[in-house]
């Protein structure tokens, strides 16, 4: 599509949808922006590199209600982001690397999506809660020194909240989508989040990873801050909208509901970009 008004209010319906379901599924808006804005024309690393700078508006936008409902795990978003920072430096110096001009890290999303609507649709495990000691059970102080505040389950949830923001940070920086797609179902699985907590704590995660891969992609000249533009317009009031919309769900519901929202993203993706190949 030629560059112009029409194009212009296109994109800003595209970022209001962006925005909801940024904010709805914690996934940081690449996911959506980014084949509606091949839709619209863009090269697929213009794609990529615009749809960074996207989601750091979009994901404040959103935090900002999950803030004052407190659904936001802040001990995993201090673990999660330092590594995810690195992480997504490298990934986007490495987007340029990649052979196919873009299309097959577009279809590495695609099979991203498909993994993590798996992951997320599959039942959760049951987890039983230790029954509270009775006064007269409860077992005596131990002598001695104190133990370390941090116990061996804390390592081990640290562990996992790191690797989890290695893999996220490389993949955003890689891909252009936020890493929220990686995060959300990791959380839940790895890290016995409820869903509303791992979108909340994800959203706040993926507008950190987005700060260096976008200016990573603006020094390799990817960004078309036109589009980004009118994007933002959009993002921002939908992103508000999408974490009202998560608040308000039920929690079994809405895994269903980013599973079928994941796993359709996924098909869309790879239809694209496979039209794409064999034009």
């Amino acid at each position: 599509m030629d560059v112009g008004p029409l194009r212009d209010v296109l994109t800003v319906v595209l970022g209001i949808a962006t925005g909801v379901l940024s904010g709805l599924f914690g996934v940081g808006g690449g996911v959506v922006s980014q084949p509606g804005m091949r839709l619209l024309g863009l090269e697929p690393l213009i794609v990529i590199g615009t749809a960074l700078p996207v989601i750091i508006p979009g994901a404040t936008s959103g935090a900002r209600r999950y803030v004052r409902e407190g659904l936001i795990r802040w001990p995993a978003v201090v673990a999660t982001v330092p590594a995810g920072l690195v992480a997504a430096v490298l990934g986007g110096v490495a987007a340029e690397h990649v052979p196919g001009d873009g299309h097959l890290l577009q279809l590495a999303t695609a099979g991203l999506l498909g993994l993590s609507s798996y992951r997320m649709g599959k039942a959760p495990s049951p987890v039983v809660a230790d029954e509270p000691l009775a006064e007269t059970d409860a077992p005596e102080a131990p002598a001695g020194p104190p133990r370390s505040s941090l116990r061996i389950d804390d390592r081990e949830l640290l562990h996992r909240y790191m690797s989890i923001g290695i893999l996220a940070g490389l993949l955003s920086g890689l891909l252009g989508i936020g890493g929220g797609v990686i995060m959300v179902p990791a959380f839940v699985a790895f890290a016995r989040m409820d869903v509303k907590t791992a979108i909340a704590t994800s959203l706040v995660c993926v507008g950190s990873f987005a700060v260096p891969g976008t200016i990573t992609h603006l020094v390799l000249d990817h960004v078309d801050w036109r589009v980004v533009a009118a994007l933002v317009l959009g993002v921002i009031p939908g992103a508000r909208l999408g974490a009202a919309l998560t608040i308000r769900a039920n929690d079994r519901r809405l895994r269903v509901t980013v599973a079928a929202f994941l796993g359709l993203t996924a098909v869309l993706y790879a239809a694209g970009e496979l039209a794409s190949l064999l034009r």
